[in-house]
């Protein structure tokens, strides 16, 4: 599958990003803190054994290279940096595919809001509307149950009077 190993080289995953810069960042370490300095600060000690120095020296910048690197470790292991790394490079990939642009903030919250918020408000308000019709009608059944109902009380009524009369 060499293909896909020219394609990683060609454009490589925010992980080996972000490792590039950890070990960028211990390079330029490793260059401020240079021999020249540590011996300065320890001129006496230096005087005396400079090999001694030199070795003090190599000894410091390596645990503090692995000391760095290890404390970098558990960040990304403690903030599953890894997975999202990979998760963000999917999200990328698929973007690549979509047509229309993604949303971006434009620095206005109200604007941000209202063009996030309306297709959702839209759809929720035709949801509503359906919704008002069909309880209308519902009423208007109702109603018209109500008055039916009401004429038959009033036809029974009407009824018993006759025959209360006729009875009579």
């Amino acid at each position: 599958d060499g293909g896909g190993d020219a394609a990683l080289a060609a454009a490589p995953g925010r992980a080996q990003v972000f490792a590039t810069v950890v070990n960028t960042f211990l390079e330029k370490l490793v260059t401020a803190g240079s021999y020249q300095r540590f011996a300065s600060c320890y001129r006496c000690f230096y005087k005396l054994q400079p090999q001694l120095t030199r070795s003090i020296y190599d000894q410091f910048i390596s645990q503090l290279q692995a000391s760095i690197k290890e404390e970098i470790q558990e960040v990304k292991n403690e903030g599953n940096l890894e997975g999202l790394f990979s998760s963000l490079d999917k999200i990328v990939e698929e973007a690549k595919d979509q047509e229309e642009p993604a949303w971006r903030p434009s620095g206005i919250p109200e604007e941000d809001i209202c063009s996030t918020m309306l297709p959702y408000l839209l759809k929720h308000r035709s949801h509503l509307c359906r919704a008002l019709r069909e309880k209308e009608e519902q009423n208007t059944k109702v109603a018209e149950s109500v008055l039916m109902g009401r004429d038959r009380i009033a036809e029974l009524q009407q009824l018993i009077q006759a025959r209360q009369q006729a009875w009579q």
